[in-house]
């Protein structure tokens, strides 16, 4: 049985297929006919549009608060590694002292 590989969209593209599903000037039917999508799929992507899209104007963007969450989870990476090397070299000591 052969499967057909699933289409990547880019998301220019679907940004550009869920703001037009947003005016509502056409149907979803008719969008889906016209992209070859299903019509589940631009509901999806027209819902999340206007879910997320108040973050585009948020003030603390969500890519400068992914950017801070990578920067904590290294420090903490860091703290671990040293924290475990100072419990390593206590051991070490602890026969000399």
């Amino acid at each position: 049985m052969m499967h057909k590989k699933r289409r990547q969209h880019s998301t220019g593209f679907k940004f550009r297929v869920a703001l037009e599903a947003a005016k509502e000037t056409r149907t979803i039917g008719e969008l889906a006919r016209e992209y070859s999508i299903h019509p589940n799929q631009i509901s999806h992507w027209k819902r999340h549009l206007l879910d997320e899209g108040a973050s585009v104007f948020a003030r603390n963007g969500t890519q400068q608060q992914r950017a801070q969450e990578a920067r904590e989870a290294e420090l903490y990476e860091q703290i671990g590694r040293l924290k475990m090397e100072l419990e390593w070299l206590e051991k070490k000591v602890a026969p000399f002292r």
